[in-house]
């Protein structure tokens, strides 16, 4: 039976804070509002762009309006590719594993039209067989339901399947949803995250080896 890999997007495929800072720094300005770092912004990624845009006006006293939710997903949906890179060795590993025979599928939290935007402008849509979005259903990450709807998604089976990820989310999703997961160390979740998780590994290229070793052809 072929095996299903599952990616997370923000902090494990991609290096996406750039454009998300950048966004979200507009958005202050249009309220007279201090920006954040890339740091910064990079610890509040990981629950979707609502959450980002929460914490953000949280962090600053606030709380979100709609306009502001609305105009944050608005800007950051055209501009989602303009500074964002793939991190290194991604488009070799991801053909190695489909080489390998792994089918591969994202799982993210991030909204489905920026999502795809973002991954077509790299090129790397076409890898992979499911994208399953913030948005695509109606529970998201840590909910392992969200993991467990994006594998059927991508026609896999959950008894075939590994979760990689850089958050705590990742992780829990993996656990509730009983998958293995290789915890991202090169992302944005901080060392603490990868509590739970099956293997970690330093560098996207590593990962092809990784998968084989957890779940063996």
């Amino acid at each position: 039976m072929t095996r299903t890999l599952i990616l997370d997007l923000d902090g494990t495929l991609v290096d996406s804070v750039p454009d998300l800072a950048a966004a979200l720094n507009r958005l202050m300005a249009s309220r007279a509002l201090p920006a954040f770092s890339h740091a910064e912004t990079a610890l509040m990624v990981g629950d979707g762009a609502r959450a980002l845009v929460d914490r953000a006006f949280t962090a600053r006293g606030l709380t979100a309006d709609e306009d502001a939710q609305a105009s944050f997903l608005a800007d950051y949906s055209a501009n989602a590719a303009i500074a964002t890179r793939a991190f290194p060795g991604t488009q070799d590993a991801l053909g190695r594993l489909a080489a390998h025979g792994w089918r591969l599928a994202v799982c993210t939290n991030k909204p489905e039209i920026p999502a795809r935007a973002l991954l077509a402008a790299l090129g790397l849509e076409p890898c992979f067989a499911a994208i399953g979005a913030g948005d695509s259903f109606p529970m998201k990450k840590p909910d392992p339901r969200h993991l467990l709807a994006t594998i059927a998604l991508a026609g896999g089976d959950p008894g075939r399947a590994i979760m990689v990820g850089d958050h705590a989310n990742d992780v829990a999703a993996a656990r509730g949803a009983n998958l293995p997961c290789i915890f991202a160390a090169w992302g944005y979740g901080p060392p603490a995250m990868a509590e739970g998780a099956t293997a970690i590994i330093a560098r996207f290229t590593d990962l092809p080896d990784a998968a084989n070793r957890l779940l063996p052809a």
